[in-house]
């Protein structure tokens, strides 16, 4: 008897066991030969090694206060965070002792930096002491200190080096003495959240319930009445309708998080929570969270998503507007809000494998975040617009410059994202070449190997190593695009009608040394509709190939984008192999131009453009702007 999802607990298997090849490490290469590196460089020009070092004096306000009443250099200790987190994933990838030496002479500054109470936090130490725990609603502590935790989990896990670890797991003991309901406690919570899945990942590699325990209390207490944020206010002297953005739903924090419908306020925030809360979910078997999280992922999905898994159009909350608002061109889509998208995706995974979750997950991953790394690893786009007229770039560094390591964290992490292990089953997630080793419940270690060039190639297959039989169930999703795919055991094919639950194929047998799993996806060229709701899309089509999106550069077709027609009945297109682009695939396609240069001086005239035949090539979106600069677009005309 196949078990329902929520009677199982689903957890993903840990990075350093799970090793990548193709397209997977060649990223993971750029990251370990530029971006690692790039990312401490450029925190030390901005002085945040400065801002830890007690040996020398505080550097104090960097960056100026702004009128929401904080400075961005408030936040400088989750981008150091964030930046270790990075090079103890590259670690596992690749030795780096200079790298590694680095790393241990930042974190032997945070342990020196520590209270003897435990707390830790650079602004709140040495710039503004005096205001700890006053403004948790804007100035991020606990947000910083669960960056700083999932660094101490990852440093661990790759060296070994408990350090950091201890440093944090003092600062979340100190935190199970501030917050609470008993005297002298504060029943508050971050006004952005983080805290709540880091600590859910330092009671995994501890076995401390009591970290559990905190993340639960702070999902529980947002958003209650009466409202902490407004409580804080008022004790801290300030008006309590006077703060950024002006409404809670800014930081999800205007309804308690079981009775929360629409997704709302900062996409980033967003996201975050609705990681811890699904983390809680799986750890506490809470249905009523599960509950909540299912309405909000249907809201988000079929109203808000961008095509790419881009989230939040807006750049004056970076966050979400109104249904169907996606306009293209100018389009937010802040790459951290998308890699916050594949962290909830894989934790709604945490209850039993379900396509509707993975897809996204995998669509957000390919064209919502990976565009925000170069293919060198070296330069980084904030905000992902969907068009642009060749004025938008990857940058260098940024003012607030969350994206880089978040990015970087999230591509050298890959691994735990693809596979994941309950005590009867492992769940295949995503596909790339691949060698994942798992302990199953007997006790006994499985490494499955996957070979395959996805998402370039339809082939996709398994091998298993066990050193004796064992019964257990494999489940490999099978995208919802994927018409057509065929899956074999040893040779012998299945049906996948009988076997396939929420949209995983569910293998459950007596498993051999050496037994070979085949999976077909086919990776045919689609078009894509958006619904006729979304305005910014009427009269165009997107393409799409596998789970990847599509689009056209001026360095392949020219300029005046807006002039490509694609037919009604999509053609029969040609594909190149990009050997500058890392071996992507390009499509090109017969498809007809408006011709702009016998259009005349004109403005407006009564008849329309007249069209040429032409060819377009389209490439992966997420590879753009690694070329020649110039225009963009993955929405072009249709002759519909």
């Amino acid at each position: 008897m196949i078990k329902t999802s929520k009677d199982r607990q689903f957890r993903p298997v840990a990075v350093p066991d799970v090793d990548l090849g193709g397209f997977w490490g060649k990223w993971q290469d750029a990251v370990c030969d530029s971006t690692a590196q790039t990312l401490l460089d450029r925190c030390v020009e901005a002085g945040m090694l400065k801002a830890i070092d007690v040996s020398q004096p505080s550097p104090g306000i960097v960056i100026p206060i702004q009128p929401w009443g904080g400075s961005t250099q408030m936040f400088w200790d989750s981008d150091l965070g964030k930046s270790i987190e990075t090079i103890a994933y590259s670690l596992y990838r690749r030795a780096n002792p200079e790298l590694e030496a680095r790393a241990d002479a930042i974190i032997d500054m945070y342990e020196k930096l520590q209270d003897q109470d435990g707390y830790v936090n650079a602004w709140f130490q040495r710039v503004q002491p005096d205001r700890r725990w006053k403004n948790l609603r804007d100035h991020h502590e606990l947000y910083c200190a669960g960056h700083l935790m999932e660094a101490a989990v990852a440093y661990f896990q790759a060296t070994g080096k408990r350090k950091l670890l201890d440093v944090m797991c003092r600062f979340a003991d100190y935190m199970i003495k501030v917050f609470g309901h008993g005297p002298g406690q504060l029943a508050g919570y971050c006004g952005h959240e983080e805290i709540e899945l880091a600590l859910v990942k330092l009671a995994r590699v501890t076995g401390e319930k009591k970290y559990l325990d905190l993340s639960k209390f702070f999902v529980d207490e947002r958003g209650t009445e009466p409202h902490f944020f407004t409580e804080e206010s008022i004790r801290d002297g300030r008006d309590a309708s006077d703060f950024h953005q002006k409404t809670y739903e800014y930081g999800q924090a205007h309804q308690p998080v079981r009775e929360q419908r629409k997704v709302v306020g900062h996409a980033v925030r967003a996201m975050y929570l609705y990681s811890g809360m699904a983390d809680i979910a799986t750890e506490y078997k809470d249905d009523s969270l599960t509950a909540a999280l299912e309405t909000l992922w249907d809201d988000l999905t079929t109203k808000q998503m961008y095509i790419t898994g881009g989230i939040g159009p807006a750049a004056a909350n970076e966050g979400f507007t109104d249904y169907f608002d996606l306009p293209n061109d100018t389009a937010y889509a802040e790459t951290c809000a998308s890699v916050g998208l594949v962290f909830w995706a894989s934790r709604m995974l945490g209850r039993g494998p379900d396509r509707r979750y993975a897809d996204v997950m995998e669509q957000a991953l390919y064209n919502g975040a990976l565009p925000g790394l170069s293919i060198d690893g070296k330069t980084f786009f904030y905000d992902n617009p969907l068009e642009s007229t060749g004025k938008h770039h990857r940058w260098k560094w940024h003012h607030c410059p969350c994206c880089p390591p978040n990015i970087a964290r999230l591509v050298t992490s890959i691994g735990s994202y693809m596979y994941a292990a309950a005590e009867d089953e492992i769940a295949i997630h995503l596909y790339g070449e691949s060698k994942a080793r798992l302990k199953l419940a007997s006790g006994a270690d499985l490494e499955l190997a996957q070979t395959t060039n996805y998402p370039w190639d339809s082939a996709i297959a398994f091998t298993t190593t066990l050193a004796s039989p064992a019964r257990f169930a494999i489940s490999l999703r099978i995208p919802e695009w994927a018409k057509g795919a065929t899956l074999s055991v040893n040779g012998a094919i299945l049906d996948l009608s009988a076997c396939v639950v929420d949209g995983y194929a569910r293998i459950e047998r007596n498993w051999s040394d050496g037994d070979r799993v085949a999976l077909y996806l086919p990776l045919a060229l689609r078009p894509q509709f958006a619904n006729p709701k979304v305005r910014q899309d009427a009269g165009r089509v997107a393409l799409m190939r596998g789970p990847l999106v599509y689009c056209v550069e001026t360095t392949d077709n020219g300029e005046d984008l807006n002039t490509i027609i694609l037919p009604s009945n999509l053609p029969s297109g040609k594909t190149t192999v990009l050997s500058e682009l890392n071996g992507a695939v390009a499509v090109d396609l017969p498809v007809e131009r408006e011709d702009t240069g016998a259009w005349g001086k004109s403005l407006y005239r009564s008849e329309p453009a007249r069209r040429e035949p032409a060819t377009a090539r389209f490439v992966p979106y997420h590879l753009w702007d690694n070329r020649t600069p110039g225009e963009m677009l993955v929405w072009v005309q249709s002759d519909q």
